[in-house]
């Protein structure tokens, strides 16, 4: 049982990347690790508790994998990273070290295939990429034209403003096509249009 959990305040998704700015010991410990080892950490939703000082007495059963794909390290000592979402995984047992880092054996979800985008995801592709004009999201490196639905799918549950109680559904959703019909049904519920 030695894989290290970062809850957050957010939900992270496959293939979307998200930056971090690092100061703790116990997480500066846990990326040198990773760094050295090429492996990544899960980033699990805070459902109670803070990100900084103890470790958080809450968290969603269900991640993802961050793998490091930039860092810098400040004057100040403090790590820049930006992580990309890798594996879906149900947290198993988890045990607090002495350091308040959060470790778990993690059960690794099944990805299904991607399959093409079909001509009823187009008012949702058309969303995607008016995101990517956000400069938030620009900066990421995300938005824009996507191949398939699981992209479109991650995407958009990452990027749009939900609830995090409905970013765990749709990440917990293996299922591209039912991910793209939920999203479509929240926007509606959103927009006061069809209920949902």
């Amino acid at each position: 049982m030695d894989f290290p959990l970062f809850p957050l305040n957010t939900v992270l998704f496959p293939g979307c990347r998200l930056d971090l700015s690092i100061f703790e010991t116990r997480y500066l410990d846990m990326l040198s690790r990773c760094l050295r080892r090429g492996t990544g950490f899960g980033v699990v939703c805070i459902l109670e508790g803070e990100e900084v000082g103890e470790a958080a007495s809450r968290f969603a059963a269900l991640g993802c994998e961050a793998l490091i794909r930039d860092w810098q390290q400040r004057p100040d000592g403090v790590l820049e990273i930006r992580v990309e979402g890798a594996r879906r995984f149900r947290v198993g047992r988890t045990e607090v070290r002495r350091d308040q880092l959060t470790v778990a054996e993690v059960d690794w979800l099944h990805e299904v295939q991607a399959a093409p985008l079909a001509a009823e995801h187009a008012d949702l592709a058309a969303l995607l990429t008016s995101l990517a004009e956000h400069p938030l999201v620009g900066a990421l490196g995300m938005g824009g034209t996507v191949a398939d639905q699981q992209a479109l799918a991650n995407q958009l549950s990452y990027l749009l403003p939900f609830d995090p109680e409905e970013k765990l559904k749709l990440l917990a959703m293996g299922e591209p096509a039912r991910r793209l019909e939920h999203i479509q049904a929240l926007l509606d519920r959103l927009q006061g249009g069809a209920p949902g």
